[in-house]
């Protein structure tokens, strides 16, 4: 899979592709299902598929304090589409002066130059171009272009704006079904104040490097994507009120995990169950028979999922 940050430099070997653009942040089923369209008009014609994203949500620049956090990291997306078949992926760098640019010389220089589209798909929500002037209806007069109508599981339509609604509210299973997959938090394991350890439960805590949509404070159940392999995980979102804690913290126990360092490497936490809210305890003993009891939680109720 290709990566080009901007076009200026990049030289297109091929001679037409089929276009695929939009944001696509967390590549929820509505994305996949516009994204795998593309993929097989592309195949249908033996020509590449060429996806076109930007490397930061368009709000952040034309509306920076309504702009929404992102569900998903950009590599995690770039990795999602790739294995829904894309052939190349162009991520341009949004900013000022990519927003004044018009729709028409966005398809001139961008899906006409760069990418030598002869066919687009796009969304049913689709625009681009300073003051989202290239409707799909404007770009069909001018390139053959298939919009896809919205996307719907149970009469519900599918949209990131829904899907972080269901993250914030802890809904996890729920935001599930409308990603295709669990909700996803990469991180870098750093060090902490090790209480886990002494508490018998040593955690790996995650830092995060853009701002992404969290759930709530509490008790999660999920799995720990880490280069010696994938294991359940029991995590805590919060503050930890009963250790004094008082910055918000990810941090998860992964279960039968064999002790190789974490430090300084790059995990994925799925979040898969929300288990309970955030509690204050008494005493430091009975912290730790219920961080047993949200152990042994996690191991019945993923276990059984699989």
């Amino acid at each position: 899979m290709l990566v080009h940050l901007g076009t200026g430099s990049m030289k297109s070997e091929w001679r037409s592709s089929v276009a695929c653009i939009g944001t696509f942040d967390g590549v929820h089923l509505g994305h996949q299902a516009v994204i795998r369209e593309a993929v097989r008009t592309a195949h249908a014609g033996e020509l590449p598929c060429i996806l076109v994203t930007f490397d930061r949500h368009p709000a952040s620049v034309l509306s920076p304090l309504k702009c929404p956090k992102s569900i998903a990291s950009l590599q995690n997306n770039l990795l999602m589409f790739q294995s829904l078949g894309v052939a190349a992926t162009i991520v341009l760098h949004f900013d000022a002066e990519l927003s004044r640019m018009s729709a028409e010389r966005f398809l001139r220089e961008i899906l006409l130059g760069a990418v030598r589209a002869t066919r687009v798909v796009v969304g049913h929500d689709f625009a681009m171009g300073n003051g989202r002037e290239g409707t799909p209806d404007w770009l069909s007069a001018r390139l053959p272009t298939y919009v896809l109508p919205p996307f719907e599981i149970e009469g519900l339509r599918v949209s990131s704006s829904a899907i972080r609604r269901l993250i914030e509210s802890g809904e996890m299973s729920e935001a599930a079904k409308l990603l295709g997959r669990p909700f996803s938090i990469d991180g870098i394991v750093v060090g902490g104040e090790k209480l886990g350890r002494q508490l018998g439960y040593p955690t790996a805590n995650l830092a995060r490097s853009f701002d992404q949509v969290i759930p709530p404070n509490g008790i999660y159940a999920g799995r720990m994507k880490t280069p010696y392999g994938s294991f359940l995980a029991a995590t805590s979102i919060g503050t930890r009120p009963a250790v004094g804690g008082v910055e918000r913290t990810i941090e998860s126990y992964l279960l039968d995990y064999p002790g190789g360092s974490l430090y300084g490497s790059s995990v994925e936490l799925q979040l898969e169950q929300r288990l309970r809210d955030e509690l204050n305890f008494p005493s430091l003993t009975d912290l730790t028979d219920q961080i047993a009891s949200d152990v042994n939680e996690v191991r019945a109720r993923l276990h059984s999922a699989t």
